[in-house]
């Protein structure tokens, strides 16, 4: 099982985690009692029950680079183009926008 640390706006927000039945999110619930606490997307507003899916959740699948770029990331880091958990923690650490990505055993 892979695990991904995500923020918004620099402020932890919940988990996701990819595992044999696919991907799963939870917002965190220190984070949902925030008065300012934000939604990752539309499709996944504010709730303390997981999101789970068989493919990477497109609010995540959306910060992944395209084209030359993934091919220079996929080549610079030797991932798989099709391994979107590892681009997605490799290459969306600080994106442009609002949610980060951190790997979860990050220091």
């Amino acid at each position: 099982m892979r695990q991904a640390d995500i923020y918004i706006q620099d402020r932890f927000c919940g988990i996701l985690q990819e595992d044999e039945d696919g991907f799963h999110f939870r917002y965190d619930s220190v984070y949902l009692s925030r008065e300012d606490a934000l939604p990752l997307s539309p499709t996944m507003p504010l709730s303390a029950q997981p999101y789970e899916k068989e493919m990477i959740f497109p609010v995540f699948d959306g910060l992944i680079p395209e084209g030359w770029l993934l091919d220079i990331a996929s080549a610079s880091w030797k991932i798989d183009p099709r391994d979107r958990m590892a681009l997605l923690m490799a290459c969306c650490r600080d994106c442009i926008g609002d949610i980060g990505v951190k790997p979860h055993d990050h220091e």
